[in-house]
């Protein structure tokens, strides 16, 4: 374990019990909140710093991988595997979300009031529109797309120009082209000191949702959190299975080489976090750099595994909870519906819980049911996001495999 991955666990541990005497001796909810208002400074500040590089990091890396491809087949053919696991990899969580709810019976017999059906739960589900989406995608403005860290606009933004400037790499634009390619080193040495603050924005972050919620919250959710997590664990199982049986004992070095990504998703809740150290550990794994270029940002929009099971487990938890069961034929059904619904979430605001509020009335079930788990959804969201970052690893992974882009030792990543 490396000096910084342990200094994020201190300051995860130091953050929850901070946290829990913060919430104990504070004189009631608004007393907490002002008080967590100070710890999430250092989250804040965190996130901030992390949205700063994501833009230029996507930008530089995309484009002088696609440059140095220098054909639009290449680009297709790994868009294609990569899009191609996703899919995949969506649909089994989805399963596992839908078949553990089943076993578990999380929503049976719960000992909480339920809200209201006409309760509002100021989520915008409305910007779940599958039209909104696909024109969204398409950039009106590269530098505002930038400056809001769209990163499906500033991927499409990066083909096209990663693209048309290996075409032209010989023609006289190989000065832009290698100045492109110098600045990939520099913005990665920029995220490197922007995650020596990670451990403040750990701390911050884990003691401000304790102070406020405690962690007797947690009592009270306990099947729901439990059964969730549990979950979790089992598509842990199945992704490493299925890395491995393309990437063999590799798979395991994989897991254990971006353990610290992993850590910040969980500790942080916010897949931002995680994707300038996640680049980097991909290619410390031996996976060129170009292919980390071109498939992370896919998978950042596309590959969320964690959110899928969530979706799936949320959306039968509240069918128990009102006693509304569904029939198996429906239970398919929403599996479909919530597979296309939730491509393209990762920039909506509380993404799973929209869908699953979006979703539900189509289903004759009443939007409010989650307003049920809301108060615990930044527990979950942690779990979740280091789902999410595992699952594109593996993801990563496996295509620069297909690809022969996978070495054994980091060096190979600078061929």
């Amino acid at each position: 374990m490396n000096k910084q991955t342990t200094w994020i666990l201190a300051a995860m541990v130091l953050g929850i019990i901070v946290g829990y005497i913060c919430h104990n001796l504070s004189g009631g909810p608004e007393q907490a909140k002002a008080i967590a208002s100070y710890f999430s400074m250092g989250s804040e500040i965190f996130l901030r710093l992390i949205k700063m590089i994501i833009a230029p990091l996507i930008f530089a890396t995309l484009v002088a991988g696609l440059a140095s491809m220098g054909d639009a087949s290449t680009v297709g053919r790994v868009g294609g595997k990569a899009v191609g696991w996703f899919l995949m990899a969506s649909l089994i969580s989805l399963v596992i979300g839908l078949i553990f709810a089943n076993l578990l019976q999380p929503g049976a017999n719960i000992s909480i009031p339920l809200p209201p059906t006409d309760t509002a739960t100021g989520l915008s589900t409305g910007s779940l529109n599958l039209r909104d989406f696909v024109v969204h995608v398409f950039p009106s403005n590269i530098f505002v797309a930038m400056s809001k860290n769209e990163i499906l606009q500033i991927l499409v933004f990066s083909l096209f120009f990663g693209i048309a400037l290996g075409q032209m790499r010989e023609l006289g634009a190989r000065p832009l082209s290698e100045a492109i390619e110098g600045a990939v080193p520099v913005m990665l040495k920029v995220t490197d000191y922007v995650m020596r603050f990670a451990p403040i924005g750990v701390f911050g972050a884990v003691a401000n949702v304790i102070t406020i919620q405690g962690l007797g919250i947690l009592y009270v959710y306990g099947k729901f959190a439990g059964g969730f997590f549990l979950t979790l664990g089992i598509l842990w199982l199945i992704l490493i299975l299925a890395g491995f049986l393309v990437l063999g004992k590799d798979v395991f070095r994989l897991v254990y080489t971006v353990r610290q990504p992993m850590l910040i998703g969980l500790s942080t809740a916010s897949s931002e976090a995680t994707y300038p150290r996640m680049m980097e550990k991909l290619e410390e794994f031996g996976i060129n750099k170009r292919l980390v270029g071109l498939v992370m940002p896919l998978g950042y929009s596309f590959n969320l595994d964690g959110s899928m099971v969530y979706t799936a487990f949320v959306a039968i938890f509240v069918s128990q909870a009102y006693d509304m069961p569904l029939a198996l034929d429906q239970q398919i059904i929403m599996l479909l519906v919530l597979m296309v619904s939730s491509k393209g979430i990762a920039g909506v605001p509380r993404a799973a819980l929209v869908v699953v509020a979006a979703v539900l009335p189509m289903f004759g079930l009443p939007e409010a049911g989650v307003m049920l788990i809301i108060g615990i959804d930044h527990f979950l969201d942690m779990g979740r996001t280091a789902t999410n970052v595992l699952g594109n690893a593996i993801a990563t992974a496996v295509v620069a495999k297909w690809e022969g882009g996978v070495s054994k030792t980091p060096e190979g990543v600078r061929s």
